[in-house]
């Protein structure tokens, strides 16, 4: 146990300094605060704010014998402030130092920052404004109390009022476990507000030297991927979008594999612009597609894989109403996923007390901006996989062309097939999969493997693959089964030995130049 877990004994709060951006709650914690006899020092409007409602205040600049000056940006940088936050009290020349130069200790600092994110959120926003939001002084006396925690406390948010004036009404003070708790969360705070200061500077770079990204603890999860492994779940901080945003309407708690698999079927669900159907098992489509209403698209895509959407994540990209969600409850599902339910969808849903509802608007940022993933020692960062696909820039160098309605189709496909693990093999047909061959070690076993998921219904749909054929073992398993017309990236070395195996059996095969791997 570290000296600082061991420092349990209560300061008593005397005196203490307010200076906050956000007022919410600061007429009660004032309040709250003077009726506990501590003296409150504060600056500028929140003094104002404070006095407003009959409290007693004494100004920094009584304090530090300096006017505020420069449009605020110099008030609190003094000595006669910083002195009575970082003096060690049970040092010696420290107590000296405060006697010698009449400064009296501050026991409490009540600071939040200037919202620097929330400006910059602004695409209309200028460099001097962006500017004038960087807060100096308040992430200083943050610091300078956090670091002297073993006599200072330190609240950063209104939503740590309640408890503090708890403990003080109780205590008179606070303790050392509270007053280092408060300082882990000082620091975190001032951490994540650097680091959307950075971001900002290098907002223009698109893999800067430095990635800061910044999340805050949403809640704890009963466990990660195994009931043996501890798990939470963190959101990006400040504006939050797709997952992050989510609304639960119903339901149990979401588990580590809920939100995995949620946040898939969400991303294959909006990559459609029809009515579309995502039914999602471990992060592959148990079953896909898309019809003039979800009604008519749920059916379909439940017939995907019958047996594999047992237990599965249903993402919509439009409003469930209730003959889809009646169809929905039929069968076992975890989640329910969609931009919004109508009353008596949410109704039926509910019905299954168990069934997690969640309403995510379509994403401002689809994909993000990046995406990362965790390594061992670091991270990968790369760019989403969201960049429009151009059909009209496809080549077909088979003898055989597809008409319009097929190449619509491979369209359909070679969509679902870039939400595949890698290798990827997706069968569709009338827009809608039939067979999913995922994560196989060789592609003619994906084929193999999406044959054999489709049940018999392989027989004239469309093959997509996420990565060129690198044999004709793989198309010659797929029009021995019945394939009609085959999308690919091309680029193998033998992609003429592919193409000849297609010009034998008289089916078009399109190549479209890009790939779309997914480990």
């Amino acid at each position: 146990m570290t000296p600082d877990a061991q420092n349990t004994d209560v300061t008593q709060v005397r005196r203490a300094l307010i200076s906050v951006y956000d007022k919410t709650g600061l007429e009660i914690m004032a309040t709250s605060l003077f009726g506990a006899g501590v003296e409150i020092v504060s600056t500028g409007s929140t003094a104002a704010r404070i006095r407003s409602v009959g409290i007693e205040v004494t100004e920094v600049a009584d304090v530090t014998g300096s006017p505020e000056m420069m449009d605020g940006r110099v008030k609190t940088l003094h000595p006669a402030i910083h002195g009575g936050i970082l003096a060690d009290r049970d040092n010696e020349s420290h107590r000296q130092a405060l006697d010698e130069n009449g400064i009296t200790p501050v026991d409490l600092v009540v600071v939040n920052l200037y919202p620097f994110r929330d400006t910059v959120a602004d695409p209309d926003v200028t460099p001097a404004a962006a500017i004038e939001m960087i807060d100096i002084g308040g992430p200083t006396m943050v610091r300078a109390a956090a670091k002297n925690h073993r006599h200072v406390g330190v609240v950063t948010s209104p939503a740590g009022y309640e408890a503090i004036i708890a403990e003080i009404n109780a205590t008179g003070g606070l303790s050392g476990e509270t007053r280092r708790n408060l300082a882990a969360q000082a620091f975190a705070h001032t951490a994540s507000y650097d680091a959307d200061v950075s971001a900002w500077f290098a907002r223009d770079v698109a893999f800067p030297e430095r990635h800061g990204p910044v999340y805050a603890k949403a809640h704890g999860l009963r466990y990660g991927e195994n009931p043996h492994q501890g798990a939470a779940y963190y959101v990006e901080r400040g504006q939050p979008w797709g997952l992050g945003s989510a609304t639960v309407l119903g339901g149990k708690e979401l588990s580590y594999n809920n939100i995995l698999d949620t946040d898939a079927a969400l991303g294959m669900a909006l990559d459609f612009d029809d009515p579309c159907i995502a039914i999602i098992k471990h992060t592959n489509p148990a079953g896909l597609a898309v019809a003039d209403t979800l009604a008519a698209a749920y059916p379909l895509a439940r017939a995907g894989d019958p047996v594999s959407v047992f237990g599965g994540i249903v993402a919509a990209n439009r409003t469930i109403d209730r003959a889809t969600a009646e169809q929905i409850v039929e069968v076992f599902t975890e989640v329910v996923v969609a931009p919004g339910f109508d009353d008596d969808a949410l109704h039926v849903l509910r019905g299954k007390k168990n069934l997690r509802i969640l309403a995510v608007e379509r994403p401002t940022r689809p994909g993000g901006d990046r995406v990362i993933r965790s390594v061992s020692g670091g991270l990968l960062v790369q760019e989403p996989d969201s960049a429009p696909e151009t059909p009209d820039t496809w080549t077909t160098p088979t003898q055989a062309k597809p008409d319009e309605a097929t190449l619509a189709e491979l369209a359909f496909a070679w969509t679902v097939c870039k939400h595949v693990k890698s290798n990827g093999i997706v069968l569709t047909s009338n827009r809608a999969v039939v067979g999913v061959g995922a994560g196989q070690m060789s592609r003619v076993d994906s084929v193999n493997l999406a044959v054999a998921k489709s049940e018999g219904r392989h027989e004239g749909s469309v093959l997509a693959s996420d990565a060129f054929f690198p044999f004709r073992d793989g198309p010659d398993a797929a029009m021995d089964a019945g394939v009609r017309a085959i999308v690919q990236p091309g680029g193998s070395v033998r992609d003429d030995e592919v193409v000849a195996a297609c010009n034998e059996r008289g089916i078009p095969m399109v190549f479209t130049g890009r790939r779309h791997f997914r480990h």
